[in-house]
């Protein structure tokens, strides 16, 4: 039904532009290859040890499987792999990002934000990670009318590369609304002859 295209829309909003374009015209493809584009340094500061990127390594594979699980519509067992991933390697930021958003197809926008801002912290507010945290934590400070947060966290987003938060500002800032109204009539006078 409706969760694993709500799952697949909301998923690719943060993903890679290119990707997003990708399933956009080849949308039969699966996001089998949704690993690809998971954080290339999930996590913050030196790996110290050859157990620590052996936990990253788990963690990425425990990560793709709740991202599958998802995709599915099983958005339980996608909280489920993704608590696991976290439990295996707690500063892998990227299973943050992605268990806050089977936490908003369950309903629990407040878990995803705590999530948001764990990936946050754990970025340092750098990289892939943050750039998919800030995007999703201003999409649920639009939704809730919070709109002076929202472009707070869309201008973090943009500054990381996020085509999609740069849309939204643009979208959120009334100068250009009102110029874009300004065009369209000036646009729409042409089309029927009228003179100003």
């Amino acid at each position: 039904g409706g969760a694993p295209n709500f799952w697949r829309m909301f998923f690719l909003c943060v993903m890679s532009d290119d990707l997003v374009l990708h399933h956009i015209f080849n949308p039969n493809d699966p996001l089998a290859t949704v690993g690809e584009h998971l954080e290339e340094h999930p996590i913050s500061g030196h790996v110290s040890s050859s157990a620590e990127l052996e936990n990253v390594a788990d963690a990425r594979k425990l990560e793709i499987e709740g991202v599958m699980s998802a995709e599915r519509g099983d958005v339980d067992g996608a909280v489920r792999k993704l608590t696991e991933a976290i439990g295996v390697c707690p500063k892998y930021a990227s299973a943050y990002n992605n268990r806050a958003q089977a936490l908003q197809l369950k309903g629990d926008v407040d878990g995803a934000v705590t999530d948001l801002n764990a990936a946050i912290e754990l970025s340092e507010g750098e990289g892939q990670a943050a750039k998919q945290a800030y995007t999703q934590r201003g999409i649920i400070r639009k939704m809730r009318g919070d709109e002076e947060e929202a472009v707070c966290d869309f201008k973090k987003a943009a500054n990381l590369g996020s085509l999609f938060a740069r849309s939204q500002l643009v979208r959120m800032n009334p100068y250009a609304a009102m110029c874009n109204k300004m065009l369209s009539e000036a646009i729409g006078k042409l089309q029927t002859g009228e003179n100003s």
